[in-house]
């Protein structure tokens, strides 16, 4: 009995204290879902680690451009590739079938008592907001208490921005005019299409309606100690700019360039070119919104690390492979192989880009990689960092991933030579610039992520 008595105030003490079994201890607020680090598809894991930045050789006129420093990088998964046409494609269809959707959906809430008909497959109803609303005390009972605030308040269940209703993307869209459900239907799609007159009698989609809305976020100022971050808001056209390849090239016949290396199934493996530093910043978002949205869909409960642009830093220290002092990604001081071969594609002779057995761009999966499995980090197309270009960086920046946040300053920094430069920007350390919102035949990028926590690379092989 004495037993007994003497349990109960044990655990009677360890309720009104609030212990537990942790016996007073502290143990720390473990979170309900463990976090495992996962290599995105495409991907590979970059160590991180330290090396010496910029060139090491005195330029011809016995001094150097920028001053070499020891800079210090953290871990983090690059694209083993640039990004290619086929990749962009899918950011450039979805945001094309979320206006189409969207135009639709207003389009449908606009008539009144708008809904399907019963001998239709579909209609233009189908493609109404999802409007779920509390009907019966039954169906009250399905919805958790914050559903129910939400319902009564916003309209929806949940929602990223107030007053916005989801699209309903489980009803296909009807591409062809001879598939087109109802007049409704019809008279939406015909206006987001160009008029025949202007296509050639040929039903184009109107590219200028293709702009993806987001909140980008920098530094609000470089040079300030108490950095804090701003977001602005972006509203960007998406499609590539096609006509580079005539721009770029005065009163040269590059036509099966400009109809062909975005749209043609050749060119899907091939970089995608015509990007601007803003659309690369633009994909980025979607790219993380893309893997957030399927996250939220399995209930993980966890958000992916943002993508988004390499700094110059991160992309200096994958390009080497892990070679310190290499001249090239490959490390050796030669553009060719002991069989001479040329090792990336570029212009490597007065006036004749192909030398090196290729006129333009060659597929993203070319060449050899380097040591960290990077392909094509010299030559095919210069790529996007997410630096801001600026020659006194090097005196001012911290030695820790260095990098330039400067939202004013529009010259950016490109990196790896393409397959019009000749060797001199193939060189991991040579620094090039372009301006954010200019577009290239030459130019395109390829996409990081962070590495949260950090790698055990005796235990973990990626």
């Amino acid at each position: 009995m004495k037993k007994i008595l003497f349990l109960s105030m044990i655990i009677t003490t360890l309720v009104s204290c609030g212990g537990f079994g942790d016996r007073g201890e502290l143990i720390g607020s473990k979170a309900e879902t463990a976090w495992f680090a996962e290599k995105p598809f495409g991907m590979v894991l970059v160590p991180g680690g330290s090396f010496t930045m910029g060139k090491t050789e005195e330029n011809r006129w016995g001094g150097f451009e920028v001053p070499p420093r020891s800079v210090s990088v953290k871990e983090f998964f690059m694209d083993d590739t640039e990004i290619t046409n086929s990749e962009y494609k899918e950011f450039v269809y979805w945001v094309r079938d979320s206006i189409v959707r969207t135009e639709l959906a207003n389009y449908a809430e606009s008539i009144v008592g708008a809904s399907k008909e019963d001998d239709k497959r579909f209609s233009i109803a189908d493609y109404k907001y999802i409007e779920p609303k509390i009907g019966s005390a039954a169906e009250e009972e399905n919805y958790t208490p914050y559903q129910k605030y939400m319902i009564k308040t916003y309209g929806v269940i949940s929602q990223n921005h107030k007053g916005t209703l989801p699209l309903n993307w489980s009803v296909p869209l009807m591409w062809r005019a001879d598939e087109f459900p109802d007049e409704e239907y019809a008279e939406v799609m015909d206006q987001l299409y160009l008029p025949s007159d202007d296509a050639g009698n040929v039903r184009v989609f109107d590219i200028s309606l293709l702009k993806y809305s987001y909140l980008s976020k920098h530094k609000s100022n470089i040079m300030n100690v108490a950095k804090k971050n701003v977001y602005d808001e972006v509203d960007i056209n998406v499609y590539p700019d096609t006509a580079v390849w005539a721009k770029d090239f005065a009163y040269s016949h590059n036509d099966v360039m400009v109809k062909n290396y975005f749209w043609h199934t050749a060119y899907e493996e091939y970089p995608v070119v015509g990007v601007s530093w803003n659309q690369a910043k633009a994909f980025c978002n979607w790219r993380t919104k893309k893997k957030n949205d399927y996250l939220k869909a399995i209930g993980s409960g966890v958000q992916t690390p943002d993508f988004r642009l390499p700094t110059e830093a991160e992309w200096e220290f994958a390009a080497r492979g892990g070679i310190e002092n290499g001249k090239y990604p490959w490390g050796g001081p030669y553009v060719t192989d002991r069989h001479g071969y040329y090792l990336a594609n570029f212009r490597p002779k007065r006036n004749n880009l192909a030398a090196d057995g290729f006129t333009y761009t060659v597929e993203a999966l070319s060449f050899q990689a380097n040591d960290y499995g990077l392909y094509n980090m010299a030559g095919n197309v210069s790529e996007w960092t997410s630096t801001a270009y600026n020659t006194s960086a090097s005196y001012v920046t911290s030695s820790l991933n260095v990098d330039v946040d400067d939202p004013t300053n529009k010259r950016k920094v490109i990196r790896g030579g393409s397959w019009k430069d000749i060797a001199y920007f193939l060189e991991v350390s040579t620094q090039d610039y372009e301006y954010a919102d200019s577009a290239k035949s030459y130019i395109g990028f390829r996409t990081v992520q962070d590495y949260l926590g950090e790698a055990r690379w005796g235990g973990l092989d990626y």
